[in-house]
């Protein structure tokens, strides 16, 4: 067990008429490794949740354990844990802002007191984990495409060697290509570095390609925390918080009640057409 919520509750504005409970009585566990999907409409409290993880947030009440330790012990080196626990914002591309991609990735580590080498070593590493080529190293950041722009931001955490990497919507505002080369990137880090990996999105799609667990936050509830295919076989209790299953969970429905004998516990488009052709050569 690597990340553990204890009865997590977090208030706004305590004890104001502008106060709003964000998060309630979240119980939580992460395993090391997992890759874990983050969903909720809008305000439902999944920012607010997984600031709490490295340390950005303090809970009102409850306790957080990262690798046995309670966070919120006096003398826990909350440093020590932002280090272990890389959070990679919504837009993480706005926060660029050294004069190479080199040296924006290697800022982070460079912080951690590192000595050169080894902050360089680092910083190398993290560049081709996401796929920046040599030759984009001495560019400035800002002449880079949207796509490109993300990877570095998300190379700058990585070069920090955190054990837990959360992303909060990584794939916004990017085109298609753009979207499918940062997830695969993201998918083939977990496969090959066994890193735990939380990613928050509204894509339903991204959650049943990659993630292999889903927790659904409504109204600062944790209201589901099953896997892939559990929480898309409740899509009618999903779409009462205003959210959905894939698309072609709804299709393989639709065939079903047509009378195909197929599957309909299935949530992505490669599984859908196995699913489909196997029915056709009965």
């Amino acid at each position: 067990m690597q990340i553990i919520f204890d009865k997590i509750n977090y208030v706004y504005s305590s004890g104001t008429a502008f106060e709003r409970h964000a998060i309630k009585d979240i119980n939580l566990t992460i395993h090391k490794g997992e890759f874990v999907g983050l969903i909720g409409h809008t305000g439902s409290g999944k920012s607010t949740l997984i600031q709490h993880m490295n340390g950005l947030i303090k809970a009102t009440s409850g306790h957080i354990y990262f690798n046995g330790l309670d966070i919120y012990d006096q003398d826990y080196k909350l440093r020590e844990l932002r280090s272990k626990v890389g959070l990679v914002f919504q837009y993480p591309e706005h926060q660029l802002f050294e004069t190479s991609v080199f040296k924006d990735v290697n800022y982070g580590p460079k912080n951690l007191g590192l000595d050169k080498l080894e902050a360089e070593v680092r910083t190398y590493e993290a560049l081709k984990m996401v796929g920046i080529g040599e030759e984009l190293w001495d560019a400035s950041p800002f002449e880079l495409s949207g796509g490109q722009k993300r990877r570095v931001a998300i190379a700058g955490i990585l070069a920090m060697k955190p054990e837990v990497l959360i992303l909060d919507e990584p794939t916004a505002g990017l085109d298609p290509r753009g979207r499918d080369d940062i997830l695969e990137q993201i998918s083939v880090l977990h496969k090959e570095s066994g890193m735990t990996i939380i990613l928050v999105t509204h894509s339903m799609e991204d959650v049943a390609n990659y993630v292999d667990r889903i927790l659904v936050m409504n109204q600062g509830s944790l209201v589901m925390d099953e896997p892939t295919k559990t929480v898309f076989s409740r899509y009618k209790e999903l779409e009462q918080m205003h959210l959905a299953a894939p698309q072609v969970t709804y299709i393989m429905n639709a065939l079903k009640q047509e009378g195909f004998h197929v599957a309909t516990d299935i949530t992505t488009v490669n599984e859908a057409k196995l699913e489909i052709l196997k029915e056709l050569k009965k």
